[in-house]
């Protein structure tokens, strides 16, 4: 009769009074051990594929890596869950013109794919800058050039406040909305709201 290992995972191992199969040894033995450990998918796509039906559905708590977003996820028991993304660079944010990078010494504006406890969110920081503004400017304007990728776009608008100079300008701080399509607007311009830099230090919005 099999045993189970001494780690009280329930991995069925072969003991003295089975009959001698060495395959069948190495099979109950993978069987046990692979789903508990870390299993590598291309995609998402890949995984629901591969781990389905009796013999291969995935088990409360095996983990899976999926290649194409660089993201460790655990079965809960229901569901895939992200609970780690892995290194993402920052990428820098191309401007619509005349908005200049490194606004106030703040650094470049870029973006990265974050995770904080299995939740995808946009991370910015860096700042942008501007010498000069029409006499009665719009109130408001996109500032990305090209629109974020996919993976980092909220799957519904984020509204959020970000800092600007308080000098040429009546306020201190301009609402930022994160678009669904990738692009960055920002508003409260004005004829006395014209600030040199404006701020994204810090802005994190869930995806």
């Amino acid at each position: 009769m099999p045993t189970t290992d001494d780690y009280g995972q329930g991995i069925q191992l072969a003991s003295n009074t089975d009959a001698p199969s060495i395959p069948i040894a190495i099979q109950a033995l993978a069987a046990g051990v692979i789903p508990r450990g870390v299993l590598s998918f291309a995609s998402g796509t890949e995984r629901g594929a591969t781990l389905y039906g009796p013999d291969r559905a995935p088990v409360e708590g095996m983990l899976t890596w999926l290649r194409d977003v660089n993201r460790l996820d655990l079965f809960d028991g229901t569901n895939f869950v992200a609970v780690s993304t892995g290194a993402s660079a920052w990428t820098t944010i191309n401007l619509v013109s005349p908005f200049t990078q490194n606004g106030n010494t703040n650094g470049t504006l870029q973006y990265r794919l974050l995770n904080i406890s299995g939740e995808e969110s946009l991370q910015l920081r860096g700042a942008i800058g501007r010498s000069s503004y029409p006499a009665s400017p719009a109130y408001n304007t996109i500032i990305n050039s090209t629109p974020l990728p996919s993976i980092v776009r909220p799957s519904t608008l984020r509204t959020v406040l970000i800092p600007c100079s308080d000098q040429a300008s009546d306020r201190i701080s301009m609402k930022l909305d994160v678009q669904t399509d990738g692009y960055l607007q920002v508003f409260g311009f004005a004829t006395t709201t014209k600030p040199p830099w404006i701020g994204f230090n810090g802005v994190i919005v869930s995806l």
